[in-house]
């Protein structure tokens, strides 16, 4: 089936496409749509395979390969031949694949609280992740996931939005074997002895508080890319996008402006 996507901004913009992480919304990327557009840029966003409005069953050994090759789907459905690939930690690796089997589609990379290689700490998170699946089913799943997603000082004061947003994941949780599927191929992903082969500029976003993922796999990828710089923030958490949107959006935009400037050709880590 077609996947779900959006279109944004000025049909003769440059492309920046999004893509999100473990849920596979297009909305994750609210925070960040209206400031690209206002920008200039044209915006794709989409549903990813087996999720939100492109639901349908993933084979079980459904693969980031996979995913790389259905945003080149999304590309080819838009009349887009290159954009510039934000990813957040799923969508990272996505981008990374992308970037190793159709470099010539992407004219740069944004890897938030991505990594190149499997670590135990977020092995660990997503093993009990599974287990709450599977012992208490999808509403204890996405109870839980706010946790692994947000700071608990932010969560408290957002009390109610943090809520809606759970109670619409299990509204429309794209069911187990599904979720399975996902968690199965960015467990398996490990690009890490090809960084080097990565050839287009690369803005490498991570929160140093994140608890799904430590900051340190980001500084890894920020080391193994030759054309790469790290942005850490000291706060904000998996998801420091939405939770620390302002800044983030700030550190996107001049990265960005100066890769369409030509300025980060010969940037590295």
């Amino acid at each position: 089936m077609a996947l779900y996507h959006e279109v944004h901004g000025p049909a003769d913009g440059n492309t920046v496409l999004l893509s999100s992480g473990l849920g596979g919304s297009a909305g994750f990327w609210k925070p960040q749509i209206p400031a690209l557009v206002a920008a200039g840029w044209r915006v794709l966003a989409y549903d990813q395979r087996g999720t939100g409005r492109s639901s349908e069953a993933l084979k079980a050994n459904y693969s980031i390969a996979d995913m790389a090759r259905d945003v080149v789907e999304v590309l080819d459905a838009t009349g887009t031949q290159r954009c510039h690939l934000v990813g957040h930690a799923l969508g990272g690796l996505v981008g990374l694949q992308l970037a190793l089997d159709a470099p010539e589609r992407l004219a740069s990379l944004v890897l938030v609280n991505a990594w190149s290689r499997p670590n135990p700490h977020s092995a660990r998170c997503f093993e009990a992740r599974l287990a709450l699946l599977s012992a208490y089913g999808p509403r204890a799943y996405v109870e839980a996931q706010p946790i692994f997603l947000y700071p608990a000082a932010w969560c408290a004061e957002h009390a109610d939005a943090v809520q809606a947003e759970v109670d619409h994941a299990f509204a429309h949780f794209p069911g187990e074997a599904n979720m399975r599927a996902r968690i199965g191929a960015l467990r398996a992903f490990d690009v890490d002895a090809q960084l080097g082969a990565i050839p287009m500029p690369t803005l490498v976003a991570a929160a140093t508080d994140d608890v799904l993922v430590p900051w340190t796999m980001s500084q890894r990828l920020a080391d193994g890319l030759p054309h790469a710089t790290l942005d850490r923030m000291p706060h904000g958490g998996h998801a420091h996008s939405v939770t620390e949107a302002a800044a983030f959006n700030a550190a996107l935009l001049e990265f960005l402006g100066k890769t369409l400037a030509g300025k980060l050709t010969q940037i590295s880590s």
